[in-house]
């Protein structure tokens, strides 16, 4: 008995105890979500929101979950914060976000002359809201320059100015060198506002009776959170380096009062200057 007590044992008595829990707590959001349809992105920094729903979630680009969700394709869905402040047919989930303080590090302009000199942007067009966050910083600088589509991601080829997200920011930030210098959005808008940036939220539509939805949803960010390490250790994009100070730094997941502050500076902003007719979000528990 005494050698069963010892601090060796105890500790792996431990760790079967906790992956007996992490295992229940998996299987318990596994097939959760039906009737739901769900919708998330394909982007490393949206994992741990969706711990335990992976085989359960319809992966797309920010804007074509938007889309399907203007089409009622989707009953929820991990969208730019811009399509809920855009649009007054959805619900925020309280508590949950794709957020930084500062440094995003997924989130820039890649630019190879002076940002005073910019007179046209090439924008990937998966995320409005990364791309009014960018007018947003220039205008208040007194910069308007012209957007347009970014035909391509080959980094030989990208544009002088090039707003780049997601993955695809990540990837040109690990290639070769070019000679493209970055500003990285998070850092500027910290910078400029002292707040964090929140750049994706679930979106609930109305009209559904989401309250196990929503229970579902928080779970499992809490489930990722708790495990945010095995995530960390167990994926495979870039490196375990690259994946500890991205996801254990740069991006948080909370929603709170200072996120909350932040979004209602950057819907007064898109207001200020005329990108388009803003709604205050509703947020639901």
């Amino acid at each position: 008995m005494e050698g069963f007590n010892n601090p060796e044992d105890i500790g792996r008595r431990f760790e079967r105890e906790q992956r007996g829990v992490l295992r229940q707590r998996e299987e318990e959001l596994s097939d959760s979500l039906a009737p739901f349809r769900v919708g998330s992105v394909p982007y490393l920094n949206a994992v741990p929101l969706t711990r335990g729903l992976e085989n359960e979630v319809i992966l797309a680009t920010p804007s074509k979950l938007a889309e399907m969700l203007r089409r009622d394709e989707l009953d929820a869905a991990l969208v730019s914060v811009t399509e809920v402040l855009f649009s007054d047919r959805y619900d925020i989930l309280d508590g949950v976000a794709v957020a930084s303080l500062g440094e995003v590090k997924s989130v820039f302009l890649a630019h190879r002359r002076p940002i005073a000199e910019v007179k046209e942007i090439f924008c990937d067009p998966a995320s409005l809201t990364s791309v009014n966050l960018l007018r947003i910083l220039l205008a208040e600088q007194g910069i308007f320059p012209a957007f347009k589509t970014l035909p391509s991601y080959d980094h030989a080829t990208l544009p002088d100015y090039t707003l780049l997200i997601g993955d695809p920011a990540i990837d040109f930030l690990r290639s070769a060198p070019t000679d493209h210098q970055t500003w990285d959005l998070g850092t500027a808008w910290f910078e400029f506002t002292g707040l964090p940036f929140v750049y994706a939220v679930w979106a609930l539509r109305r009209g559904i009776e989401y309250k196990k939805l929503a229970r579902q949803l928080r779970d499992a960010k809490d489930f990722g959170l708790d495990t945010l390490d095995y995530i960390i250790s167990s994926r495979s994009e870039y490196d375990l380096s690259f994946r500890k100070d991205y996801l254990g730094w740069h991006i948080h997941y909370h929603l709170g009062p200072d996120e909350k502050r932040g979004l209602k500076r950057f819907a007064d902003l898109l207001t200020k200057h005329n990108v388009g007719r803003v709604f205050e979000p509703k947020y639901v528990m």
